[in-house]
């Protein structure tokens, strides 16, 4: 439960603006800081959901490797919720949060705003750093996994993103990476 006031959320892409839309809904002011300006993609193109498309075209089947794979890789959108839809909600843009002092959080054009809460919504990457397996990571601290499998017997991993094409790290389609690894580990 957050506390009555004015809410920060930091990170402007998928989850971030979800969070904003909804807290804004409770009628309460909230504030949205994003680092850069993201592409934008309706939910519905064409009245069908995006996923059905991206599922029909086998777009989010496309291997990491792939030309197609290389052009969403290096493009990720947001999808479904327009800057437009936030601004009618009342959400207050900001650029990217630069600091704190006391309660108040200061932004990169010097304006700043005193939330009662901050919501962290800035996506995350994987922190491998923990692993002390001799020959599970890479030379740059990552976990080498190929669809699942690392050179470390017994050691597996899935729902990471990009981890074999678009669906890896996304709950509707990570189910087709388990059900792999489920298949290749029931006939070892």
């Amino acid at each position: 439960m957050l506390p009555p006031g004015p809410v920060l959320v930091v990170g402007g892409a998928n989850s971030g603006r979800q969070i904003a839309v909804e807290l804004a809904q409770t009628r309460r002011p909230v504030h949205l800081a994003e680092g850069a300006r993201l592409r934008e993609l309706p939910q519905r193109p064409l009245g069908r959901d995006l996923f059905w498309w991206l599922t029909t075209s086998r777009a989010i089947d496309a291997p990491v490797a792939s030309r197609v794979g290389h052009r969403l890789r290096a493009n990720e959108p947001v999808i479904g919720t327009p800057r437009r839809a936030l601004r009618a909600a009342g959400v207050t843009f900001h650029p990217r949060a630069e600091g704190v002092a006391g309660d108040t959080v200061g932004f990169v054009d010097r304006h700043t705003v005193q939330p009662t809460a901050v919501v962290w919504a800035t996506g995350y990457l994987n922190d491998d750093t923990w692993i002390t397996i001799p020959g599970a990571l890479d030379e740059a601290g990552a976990l080498i996994v190929d669809d699942g499998t690392t050179p470390v017997a017994g050691l597996y991993a899935i729902g990471r993103s990009w981890q074999r094409d678009r669906g890896s790290a996304l709950l509707g389609f990570v189910d087709r990476d388990a059900r792999r690894l489920a298949a290749r580990l029931s006939s070892e």
